[in-house]
């Protein structure tokens, strides 16, 4: 299969240049850029008019499969959502639930111009088995699920497979969440795997202050200390780093993933990001999950990103908007694992989404990246491609499945997932 996708804009990320020309697709992959207008024999050709290509979006961080919690636990702080809401709901799982909740996120981020997620989840091979048949690209980070073998079985029977749209990655929830057993465990897969580890770290003061009494030390340096960064990863939201734990994930070259949707929320707070990126930390965005934010929008997390640092240092220049767009696509490629989705560059990956510059809130184009990431949302993305496979184009989505059956479906298995938890929650009344 050869798409051929001429007369457009072009912004490799490699750098912020913008040209004009033509893009070729080969299968799955970037055959050809050229400035001059392409002649090959191809499957098909769509005109851009002048609409810009660019990597997609990355979600550096996710729970997709919460959709069945949006709008069901708005005003609360993290703590109490987690333990009086989220919690006593997710008890009541099934592994069906999880597959039918998460192709509605899925959806959402084809929609919204959103190529790859960094998923965490239960059951995330119900997670992989949704992507999978919606042409979604996800790295999945698994936790502890039962025991080592089957950890290392897992993380090999995603990641040994070529051309896979589902990769693997190892972690935990977070420091406060982490038994001994698992902790062992995911010490013992880091060192046999040489893998990369990831985890919530330092989203709120609490947790922070909490581990200084329970460990003497910052959850940072508590998994630094465990061997858990011997080989890289990262942390979720990163909200309350001191100079050491800036200067671990600086030496250890591990990745920041804010969430300034969820963190804003959930009233979390603002992390320093310009700091990090003052000391060659790669910082990346993610969404969160969708019950936490609630929406999964990158464009979103990029106007909160520069809003917040604004408010933060009192400096309107403190970022620019070609590294806040870095943080929602390259950046955030890198932190997943994905180098080959990261720019648009010949023998990448075609993970491609185009930008409508013809609607008003791009207009003029005195300056189309700072359009993007300051003027831009969703209605701008008029074209989704992962993998090579067009899957939304101009308000049509592209799919093996009707959307009427993915969202009858998620809010069926929302329905019953409530009456259970009800019906467990007025046993225990009783």
């Amino acid at each position: 299969m050869k798409i051929l996708l001429k007369n457009a804009r072009i912004l490799s990320m490699e750098d912020s240049d913008i040209v004009f020309g033509d893009i070729l697709i080969e299968n799955n992959r970037i055959k050809k850029i050229s400035e001059k207008p392409l002649k090959e024999k191809v499957n098909i050709i769509r005109d851009c008019h002048g609409n810009l290509l660019m990597p997609g979006f990355k979600n550096a961080h996710a729970h997709s499969a919460m959709t069945f919690l949006r709008s069901k636990s708005d005003g609360l702080k993290l703590h109490d959502w987690l333990f009086d809401v989220v919690f006593p709901r997710e008890k009541e799982l099934k592994e069906e639930d999880v597959y039918h909740f998460a192709k509605v996120a899925y959806l959402e981020y084809i929609r919204n111009g959103i190529t790859a997620c960094f998923d965490q989840y239960y059951f995330p091979h119900m997670s992989a088995k949704a992507a999978e048949e919606m042409g979604m690209r996800v790295v999945l980070l698994g936790t502890y699920n039962g025991s080592y073998e089957k950890v290392l079985s897992t993380y090999h029977y995603f990641n040994d497979k070529k051309d896979s749209l589902i990769t693997y990655c190892l972690g935990v929830h977070a420091e406060y969440t982490t038994g001994d057993i698992e902790l062992e465990m995911m010490k013992k897969a880091v060192k046999e795997l040489k893998a990369p580890f990831y985890a919530h770290i330092s989203e709120t003061k609490d947790e922070v202050d909490n581990c200084y009494k329970a460990r003497g030390c910052s959850p940072v340096k508590f998994f630094a200390d465990a061997g858990l960064f011997d080989y890289g990863g990262g942390g979720y939201h990163c909200i309350y780093f001191n100079e050491e734990d800036i200067k671990i994930f600086k030496d250890k070259k591990l990745n920041a993933v804010s969430c300034p949707g969820s963190n804003t929320k959930l009233s979390s707070g603002i992390p320093p990001i310009t700091d990090y990126l003052e000391a060659g930390i790669n910082v990346a965005l993610g969404t969160d999950g969708p019950a936490s934010n609630n929406c999964l929008d990158m464009f979103k997390e990029m106007a909160l990103t520069f809003s917040l640092q604004n408010l933060r240092t009192k400096n309107p220049n403190c970022l620019a908007s070609f590294d806040i767009l870095k943080m929602a696509t390259c950046n955030a490629a890198r932190a997943m694992g994905l180098n080959e989705c990261d720019v648009l560059k010949e023998n990448k990956l075609a993970d491609i989404i185009e930008i409508d510059l013809s609607s008003p809130n791009m207009q003029p184009l005195n300056d189309i990246i700072t359009n993007i990431v300051y003027s831009g949302n969703p209605s701008n993305i008029s074209m989704t491609m992962i993998n090579g496979k067009i899957l939304f184009d101009k308000g049509e989505f592209f799919l093996d499945e009707s959307i009427d059956d993915i969202f009858n479906n998620c809010q069926k298995a929302t329905d019953e997932l409530e009456k259970r938890y009800l019906s467990h929650l007025h046993d225990q009344t009783v």
